[in-house]
């Protein structure tokens, strides 16, 4: 099984991940990502979840900003795409023993908002678009008990959640990039730290 770090920068294992993605953990997810792309006109702007992490079993629920240009070449919203921030990812959740099946991620804006690869910064009306697929989904995933929003822009719907759903836990954490987590030696123990409360509610 390719799940290490940085794996689905090979194309091999990312027509493995394609063909598991009926599998029973992620078929509904797969489906709703078919939905969005049909609704909104996209096709590969729209990633699909991860089927090695938990789908609509998870516990938790990582949210991020908006898909960057690696998550649109591999297909998947992934900790093992080919890039740092992922990767960091991988590394974190894996040294706090986080279960992946407890596990699965999505981003506030759905859709890739960049061109080439340049993403551009969400907007308020990405994000407010992106508050009605949030509630899709979680009607969806049925499991989970604890939502993480990673990074300020994922912050910015802490209101809504907190407005519509009373029996989810928030957690928020840095985001987990290169930028942040090299910038001081201090900073990767705090986002373990941060991510440490997970456990508590799955």
């Amino acid at each position: 099984m390719s799940d290490y770090p940085k794996s689905l920068g090979d194309q091999k294992n990312i027509q493995e991940r394609l063909s598991m993605l009926h599998n029973n953990n992620v078929r509904n997810l797969t489906d709703y990502v078919k939905e969005l792309r049909d609704r909104y006109r996209l096709d590969k702007e729209i990633p699909y979840f991860d089927p090695l992490d938990g789908g609509v079993f998870a516990k938790s629920l990582f949210i991020l900003e908006a898909p960057g240009p690696n998550a649109i070449k591999s297909g998947f919203i992934s900790r093992n795409n080919p890039d740092e921030t992922a990767k960091n990812v991988f590394e974190l959740l894996n040294e706090l023993e986080i279960p992946r099946a407890d596990t699965v991620l999505w981003n506030i804006v759905p859709w890739y908002i960049g061109s080439g690869d340049k993403i551009r910064p969400a907007n308020r009306n990405d994000i407010e678009e992106g508050y009605k697929c949030l509630d899709e989904l979680i009607r969806i995933l049925k499991n989970i008990k604890v939502i993480v929003l990673v990074g300020l822009k994922a912050q910015k719907i802490e209101k809504h959640i907190i407005n519509r759903y009373d029996n989810i836990k928030i957690i928020k954490t840095f985001h987990p990039s290169p930028l942040y987590i090299n910038n001081k030696k201090e900073n990767r123990g705090i986002l373990i730290q941060q991510l440490e409360e997970i456990k508590k509610y799955i």
